[in-house]
């Protein structure tokens, strides 16, 4: 069987898949004309979040039987219609969760004291102390949004450095947050209250644009956030207007609505710090994610039902045993 590996997978993941003797062809990141040619012979593929796995390439795909995420977001594969051709879609949820979780911690201390623009000016020369006086942690209210494995993390991190945290997530048992110490609260709540505001959601119809306007009007003046989970949860134009009006005091931001990101509004603002997705880009988190899902393949290769599904494939590439999910 042969699997297709795209967008820099780490090596260590494509050795263990060689070991459990598969071929295993190693390309970069693929315009949908390019994966449309190349993807009927595969069996499997493995991707970053550099390939987008449209419909178009599905169809092509006559004998993929799975695709494998290295990383947490599917919203660069086409979920509906790997669904439909019976293609298990799986990600490795758990193996980029420190690297996330110490970057949004990376733009929160950045954000509290001025640390890319200081750098800057007295890279230059500047010896500019008055301009650069920040705020401290200790004692701040910190909003997280979505509490699963990065948010839970930060949570406890932000816990670290004497943060009050609240937290915003419908969809997890309050009695299991509040054992970690988060207040739960209505996302008006959060938004109202939040000193620092950090978002730990997947990119679905349901979060897209879910902080626009009439969210931002509700965030102190004085409010930072930070976004190192995906592009299109903020509406970009919305965080610009309010920037630029002084109803958010600044914003650090990892991902964007359209990446590569070389273009943005948001990048002419001094209050934004921005870096290019950098979120999970740790040599640790690449080895962690690539073989926890290189495992995940090679299993549904040889008959095995998944560890991470992501979508319920209507003809499960697995074969007929009965699977639990």
């Amino acid at each position: 069987m042969k699997i297709l590996a795209l967008d820099g997978i780490a090596p260590e993941g494509i050795t263990y898949l060689e070991k459990q003797g598969f071929t295993v062809d190693q390309k970069p990141s693929q315009t949908e004309a390019e994966l449309i040619e190349i993807i009927p012979s595969y069996n499997g593929l493995l991707v970053r979040s550099g390939t987008r796995v449209t419909a178009k390439a599905l169809a092509a795909a006559g004998k993929l039987q799975v695709i494998g995420r290295a990383g947490v977001g599917v919203d660069n594969i086409d979920l509906e219609e790997a669904s439909r051709r019976g293609i298990q879609v799986v990600n490795s949820p758990n193996g980029n969760t420190v690297a996330a979780a110490e970057h949004t911690m990376a733009l929160l201390l950045s954000l509290a004291r001025n640390v890319p623009r200081a750098h800057a000016q007295l890279k230059q020369g500047r010896w500019e102390r008055k301009t650069f006086t920040g705020v401290e942690l200790a004692g701040k209210v910190l909003g997280v949004l979505g509490l699963g494995k990065v948010g839970t993390a930060v949570a406890r991190r932000a816990q670290a450095f004497e943060m009050k945290v609240i937290g915003y997530d419908p969809y997890l048992p309050r009695e299991r947050v509040r054992k970690l110490g988060v207040e739960i609260a209505s996302l008006e709540d959060v938004l109202c209250q939040a000193d620092f505001l950090t978002l730990h959601l997947p990119l679905t119809p349901e979060t897209r644009h879910m902080i626009g306007r009439e969210q931002l009007a509700l965030v102190k003046p004085t409010a930072m956030l930070v976004n190192v989970a995906r592009g299109g949860i903020i509406a970009e134009d919305a965080l610009y207007h309010a920037l630029a009006a002084g109803q958010v005091a600044g914003a650090a931001l990892d991902v964007f609505e359209e990446e590569p990101a070389r273009e943005n509004p948001l990048f002419s603002l001094d209050n934004v710090i921005v870096t290019p997705h950098l979120g999970a880009s740790t040599r640790e988190a690449q080895i962690r994610v690539a073989v926890e899902v290189a495992e995940d393949i090679a299993g549904i290769l040889r008959g095995e039902p998944p560890v991470n599904p992501v979508n319920r494939p209507v003809q499960k590439p697995w074969g007929l045993k009965k699977v639990a999910f």
